[in-house]
């Protein structure tokens, strides 16, 4: 025979709760299980549940098992098939299971403590995870005239309520800074077109050859930059003070992609090299293979060489690579590239 009481509990009770920064105590209950008739439930191998009780605007209720398995404290749905003598087969344990009856939609989480109570109702015993809780229990005074009582302290608690953090806009305070020429100290001349840039910003983003007469003084002369259009360099701008590339429709964006990759390989912009290749790896044709062929090998990217080699593994796309006038600009440009490209396509006929 078994009784159960019930008792919630404020948050301010004698147990303290889990000890972490990320959760809030939303309720307690000490719920006690009263046993009687603890020899026939051991002779028996009683498997027993207690009446369901609320607590934290949940039901639950107790399973406890003569004399298998292990103490354990636990939290989860339901498993009223949960057969306890499969679990270990010892017999020096009585075993409680916590349950929790309600179908939710989210995890519960918690925190639960058993204690023997002695007939005044106290606890007697700390004890951990597993303990030999039997002999202590049937040499004690505890259990009197076959009837004991065990003191369950439920605490329920829940994630602490987060505050929605925007996305960091880093890179349009400084896209801001360079479109206000706000404190810019430095000039350059592309083509006629004269922009203005900050030297801090500059030498931290490209520790390379970016800019050499940055360097060595503080000319007050803009400084040429030759070998670029106007537009690539103000694209490559905006990714040294952004992290991102302008907008722009497809065909821009290849062959702006082909610019900036050159330019990224020379003043040591290393993401902004593999995002180009990446960019390219997409745009690979008949047309275009023999310019992304030159690239890759030039600048060393070795995943868009692979992609190309890919495209040209097809019978269709070399005969037709092969015969279009770019082969030959291909073959000038790099004659060491062929002879790998000999190898995949009779890797790929194999």
């Amino acid at each position: 025979m078994t009784t159960t009481t019930t008792t919630l509990a404020s948050s301010a009770g004698d147990v303290p709760p889990p000890r972490s920064a990320s959760t809030i105590v939303a309720a307690r209950a000490n719920h006690v299980l009263k046993i009687d008739g603890y020899s026939s439930a051991l002779e028996a191998n009683y498997k027993l549940r207690s009446f369901p009780f609320s607590a934290g605007g949940h039901t639950w209720h107790i399973n406890y098992c003569f004399p298998f398995s292990v103490l354990m404290k636990r939290i989860s749905p339901p498993h009223h098939d949960f057969n306890p003598v499969s679990a270990t087969g010892c017999t020096d344990y009585i075993s409680f299971y916590l349950f929790l009856e309600d179908a939710v939609d989210e995890p519960v989480m918690g925190q639960v403590t058993f204690s023997l109570l002695d007939q005044d109702g106290k606890p007697v015993l700390s004890r951990t995870h597993t303990t030999r809780i039997r002999e202590d229990l049937e040499q004690s005074k505890h259990l009197k005239d076959d009837y004991f009582a065990v003191s369950v302290h439920l605490v329920i608690t829940k994630g602490a309520p987060s505050v929605k953090v925007p996305p960091s806009n880093l890179h349009s305070h400084y896209g801001d800074l360079l479109s206000s020429k706000q404190g810019a100290d430095v000039e350059f001349m592309v083509r006629g077109e004269i922009f203005t840039a900050h030297r801090l910003v500059l030498a931290a983003r490209s520790p390379a050859e970016l800019f050499g007469p940055l360097k060595e003084g503080t000319t007050t002369d803009a400084i040429q930059i030759d070998g670029m259009d106007a537009q690539v360099f103000e694209a490559l701008l905006i990714f040294i003070y952004t992290d991102m590339l302008p907008k722009m429709d497809q065909e821009d964006e290849v062959a702006m992609a082909q610019h900036l990759l050159v330019a990224s390989d020379t003043y040591g912009l290393q993401r902004l090299m593999l995002i180009c290749e990446d960019r390219l790896c997409n745009h690979i044709n008949t047309d275009s293979v023999a310019i992304m062929l030159v690239l890759a090998e030039k600048h060393h990217c070795i995943r868009l060489k692979e992609v190309c080699f890919e495209f040209l593994s097809s019978s269709t796309a070399l005969v037709e690579f092969m015969e279009s006038s770019d082969f030959l600009y291909f073959i000038r440009s790099c004659p060491t590239v062929l002879k790998d490209l000999i190898y995949n396509v009779a890797a790929h006929g194999k």
